[in-house]
């Protein structure tokens, strides 16, 4: 009785690991370990009115812009931030 349990067992750990296996290759394994961290992300400190902070970003030309260098006075054009594909 044992015996069926043990190989019952092997089987059921098998199908876990082959349908993991198989979600992992569907998906990219980048795209598994971009959703295992995705829900570790934190809440924000900052609240509306609150001065950006000074970050460096990379300009489409390749140069090196810090944020506080864009940003002019109160009332200046704005400055617009684009993440992701703009086409």
């Amino acid at each position: 009785m044992k015996k069926w349990l043990l190989r019952i067992a092997l089987v059921l750990v098998a199908l876990v690991l082959a349908a993991g296996g198989w979600f992992v290759y569907q998906m990219g394994p980048r795209n598994v370990w971009g959703m295992l961290r995705y829900d570790q992300r934190e809440e924000g400190a900052l609240k509306v009115g609150d001065l950006a902070p000074d970050v460096t970003l990379v300009a489409l030309d390749g140069a090196a812009v810090r944020l506080h260098e864009r940003l002019g006075p109160p009332g200046a054009k704005p400055t617009v931030i684009i993440f992701g594909s703009y086409t």
